[in-house]
């Protein structure tokens, strides 16, 4: 049960296998084929497994069929087909969340969209850009190549843009680029029922609007509860004339901490400064066979000019030196700090690398800057007297850090223990004016907290929403709410 509860799934959910508690229609297989062709849909075990979990600790709960739409119209016709039918619908990406949002609690049909990844409009004077949902943001940046642009936003995956939409997704550049939310200026979206809504208008693509309420903010982050995130304009920001990364090391997790801030209160134009405890640093440097010090460690970059950066490089540098870092190296060459923020994005691997055979789970609370030392701090404590693995990452010139926690599934105290130290850490985000989650969306685990962060008017308030648009609760069911 200790286990289970750590899952966020009710007893019922964890008795179900690989069929939904109430079967797919007669026929209704036939009828899905019957829209997208043989080839593209499947009730194989395997495939079925494959699509029921993503790379989080929720137990697999795999769909009952997958379909392959190739376009939007597609799309259109299997929703109004599982809506005529009261079937549950699934949107799957590239499977790379970390909250069993792709979990097919109830059943239903997987819309695996992969195969729609056609980069459909590119606009170099506007910048801005249009995908469709199998396109994934490694994929743009290197369509984008050479043409002085790219989409800075970077979760540690090679993720669908679309899915990074739906989760709200961000990275190491959010402190400069800013989340999905403010990237996002229109969604094609297909609804429960079928019908096709463009969340900003058919084809506009305007950098700031003031025109009725904003649906494209609504579905940004919506985890798939609302609609098929069929196609998304995306702004995109031009090339640094310069860049420099470095790493800095710490005496105390509280001295880099209070760094970053002091970085920030400079008005530093930072582009990334991300942190690591020196259970993640040496972690980091082992898997990815890059020299780290086993200390508490900033990795910084700076974006800008060639002028203004080596202004901004002898700025950070006496910040970091008053904090008592030392080991500041600037890499400038494109390689070399392709080298330095691959092993960051590597660091959920390296983590699980500390125990093989074990899962993960990673908490994403989010806080005031001003709050951020006290409770990396006091967190880092509580790790400590917990006895649980769990190193420390965070893009903390957000205010949001992860524990990347490693355990057991299969021993039930240390399941307990984990779930304990998620539930503690949550509330104290809460109590210190954040959130209990800044990246990875609500999914199935954090639904408890997410009750207690908006209080039951709001929480009541998404739940008229969800209402108003997918009445049968048919979409993504069991998730958020």
């Amino acid at each position: 049960m200790a286990l289970r509860r750590v899952l966020g799934l009710g007893a019922a959910l964890g008795r179900r296998s690989c069929c939904s508690q109430r079967p797919l229609p007669p026929d209704f297989v036939e009828a899905l084929r019957a829209v997208v062709g043989g080839a593209n849909v499947s009730t194989a075990p395997a495939v079925r497994e494959q699509h029921g979990h993503d790379e989080s600790m929720h137990a697999c709960v795999p769909p009952d069929a997958v379909v392959w739409p190739q376009a939007v119209g597609q799309v259109q016709e299997l929703a109004e087909l599982c809506h005529r039918c009261h079937v549950p619908m699934v949107p799957f990406g590239t499977g790379t969340g970390l909250e069993g949002g792709v979990n097919a609690v109830q059943g239903g049909v997987c819309f695996d969209l992969s195969r729609m990844d056609a980069i459909t409009e590119l606009s170099l004077e506007d910048f801005s850009v249009t995908v469709e949902p199998g396109v994934t943001r490694k994929a743009l940046n290197s369509h984008l190549r050479g043409t002085g642009l790219w989409f800075p936003v970077d979760p540690g995956a090679d993720a669908s843009l679309c899915g990074m939409a739906a989760t709200g997704a961000s990275g190491t550049n959010a402190v400069r680029y800013g989340t999905m939310r403010p990237n996002v200026l229109n969604l094609r979206v297909v609804l429960p029922d079928g019908r096709l809504l463009h969340t900003a208008g058919p084809g506009r693509q305007p950098r700031k609007r003031a025109a009725g309420y904003d649906l494209t903010s609504l579905f940004v982050g919506s985890e798939g509860t609302l609609g098929f995130l069929t196609q998304a304009t995306l702004r995109l920001h031009p090339l640094p004339e310069a860049a420099a990364s470095t790493i800095a090391a710490f005496p105390s997790v509280r001295a880099a901490v209070a760094c970053t801030v002091q970085v920030l209160q400079a008005a530093v134009p930072v582009a990334r400064i991300e942190f690591l405890d020196e259970v993640m640093a040496s972690a980091c440097g082992r898997f990815s066979n890059v020299e780290m010090p086993a200390a508490p460690t900033l990795l910084l970059e700076l974006h800008g000019s060639r002028h203004g950066l080596a202004e901004q490089q002898q700025q950070t540098e006496e910040i970091v030196r008053l904090n008592g870092g030392s080991g500041l190296a600037w890499a400038e060459g494109p390689e070399e700090r392709g080298q330095l923020w691959a092993m960051r994005h590597n660091a959920w691997y390296a983590a699980l690398a500390l125990r093989p055979g074990c899962q993960g789970y990673s908490t994403d609370v989010c806080v005031p800057i001003s709050r951020l030392p006290d409770v990396v701090v006091d967190t880092k404590q509580d790790l400590q007297d917990s006895g649980l693995t769990g190193p420390m990452v965070g893009h903390v010139g957000d205010g949001n850090f992860h524990c990347l926690l490693i355990f057991n599934s299969q021993d039930p105290a240390e399941a307990e223990s984990v779930h304990a130290f998620t539930q503690h850490l949550g509330r104290r985000a809460l109590a210190a004016g954040g959130t209990c989650t800044g990246e990875h969306g609500v999914g199935l685990g954090k639904r408890a907290l997410l009750r207690e962060e908006l209080g039951q008017e709001g929480l009541d308030t998404l739940r008229r929403i969800k209402a108003a648009l997918d009445p049968h609760n048919l979409m993504n069911p069991g998730k958020v709410l």
